[in-house]
Formats: structure tokens, sequence, C-alpha cells
């Protein structure tokens, strides 16, 4: 067996590979429902609460509106969704599934059970690497509020830092 490289030793990376590994096992899925991965985590959300704000799906979504807004238009032409101004407040724009969206839910309610499957995960370690996984997403977000990338004391003059010295780091 060969010993790991110092980039699968990068939690980073880690996350890259399982998210782009989760992708590949979602695409022939979604592809029979008609949706791409985005598309179906916008589903996802409206089957939950239809009638969200789009800056309630953007912000739920992490997404910004130059790329929500396509992504929604998109859907909407699919005939899954519409948008329509609160009569309150138009300045409110709310998503709403239509008759097909709705349906569909039943179509991608498979999905989840396969992609567990396919994780090779017990119902109590996925969930245990959901929670993780949060944890890591709210830290990391907190860390990137405005923190630069420096050196950290000790390190030798050469500018060698956790991970890409001898010792593997967890970054």
């Amino acid at each position: 067996m060969s010993e790991r490289t110092i980039l699968q030793h990068q939690v980073c990376f880690s996350l890259y590979a399982a998210s782009r590994a989760a992708t590949a096992v979602y695409r022939p899925m979604l592809q029979e429902l008609g949706l791409t991965y985005p598309q179906y985590l916008v589903m996802l959300l409206l089957w939950e609460r239809d009638g969200v704000s789009v800056r309630e799906l953007g912000e739920e979504l992490e997404l910004d509106s130059g790329t929500l807004s396509p992504l929604l238009k998109r859907i909407e032409s699919a005939g899954l969704l519409e948008r329509r101004r609160e009569p309150d407040d138009e300045r409110r724009v709310a998503v709403h599934l239509t008759a097909s969206g709705g349906s569909l839910r039943q179509q991608a309610a498979a999905v989840p059970a396969h992609i567990a499957a396919a994780a090779g995960l017990t119902p109590a370690e996925l969930n245990q690497l959901n929670h993780t996984l949060a944890k890591v997403t709210g830290a990391l977000h907190a860390a990137a509020g405005g923190i630069a990338v420096s050196s950290p004391a000790g390190n030798d003059a050469a500018g060698s830092s956790p991970g890409t010295a001898g010792t593997p780091s967890n970054h």
C-alpha cells in the first residue's frame, strides 16, 4: 500500500474529493429527474418550505443572486417553480412550486437512501458526518471573516508551513 501524500492529508482536498465523488453518484439519478445537482438543492428547499423568498433561498443555499437567478430561471422554464412578487411587499419575490414541481418530490424520494447506501456508512455515521461537516462549515465561515493567511510563528525563514514540511497537516 502506498504512503499518503501531503495533498491527501489536507482536509480541504478530502472535502473537495468527497464532494466530487458524491456529485458523480447523484448525477445519473438527478438526470432521470431532469435536474442538475444545484437545481436539486433548490427543489429540496422548496419541498420543505414552499414560498420562500429569493433572498432567503440564496442565503440558505449560500448562492449569490448572479448564480441563483439563472438557476431559478432554468427551473422555472422546466415548469417546476414560479416566482411571484408578494402583494403586500412588491420588493419581496417568493418562489413557489408548481404542481409538476410538487409531484417531482415523490420521484426524488429515493435519492437520499441511494446516496447513503453508496457512501457505505451507517445512518449513525452519516448523522455524525453531517454534524461534523456543519461544525466545520460554521467554523470556516467564521474564520473567513477577514483573517489573512500568514506564516505561523516559529517556522523557518524558507516559509515552510504545516503540511508543506515533513509533517502532514489537516488543513
